[in-house]
């Protein structure tokens, strides 16, 4: 069945509610299918973005929320970007500081970054993928690994010597780095 005849059918069953009750309906409705599938919580995060992602790209959804956000048919992990920016782009924030420049470089390659083999920028419009470009860890190590090492010096002090309240690195993968770096799979 096509996606426009289930539409229809959906939404003629919808009709007589009113908005509120569309969404609660709805709502639990998605739940219901992610825990029957053990796909967590859909509205945890970018987790709804990651499923819907996952079943358009043909990957696994991850089992749960720690660690790749998908999985390719050996079982390798991806890592998923989603945006709903007029362009695609990657902002990986929230990483752990390590001791040593070294120990932090040794931690994104294994741990972190390196660690997905596939790195996947998704870009949604009015509820739809429409743009999905695939990059290599290597090349997403080569990106940001300049970056967080710049960054890395005033990761856990602030520009004003105290020590910061978030002390974590960040760095973002470019619309211009996605285009010279990765293919367009959608």
């Amino acid at each position: 069945m096509d996606y426009e005849n289930i539409k229809s059918k959906i939404t003629s069953v919808l009709s007589d509610l009113t908005p509120e009750q569309q969404y609660r309906l709805l709502y639990k409705e998605m739940c219901d299918v992610c825990k029957e599938q053990e796909w967590g919580d859909p509205f945890s995060y970018a987790r709804s973005k990651e499923i819907y992602a996952a079943i358009e790209l043909g990957h696994r959804v991850a089992p749960d929320f720690s660690g790749a956000d998908a999985l390719g048919p050996d079982g390798e992990g991806y890592e998923y970007k989603s945006t709903i920016a007029k362009r695609c782009k990657g902002s990986y924030t929230g990483i752990s500081v390590q001791p040593t420049w070294e120990e932090q470089e040794e931690y994104l390659k294994k741990e972190k970054i390196g660690k997905y083999s596939k790195h996947y920028y998704n870009r949604f419009e009015d509820g739809k993928l429409v743009e999905s470009w695939e990059m290599d860890a290597e090349d997403v190590l080569d990106i940001l690994l300049p970056k967080m090492k710049r960054a890395y010096p005033n990761a856990l002090i602030g520009r004003n010597g105290k020590p910061k309240a978030d002390p974590r690195l960040g760095a973002n993968v470019s619309w211009t780095e996605i285009k010279k770096y990765g293919k367009r799979v959608i």
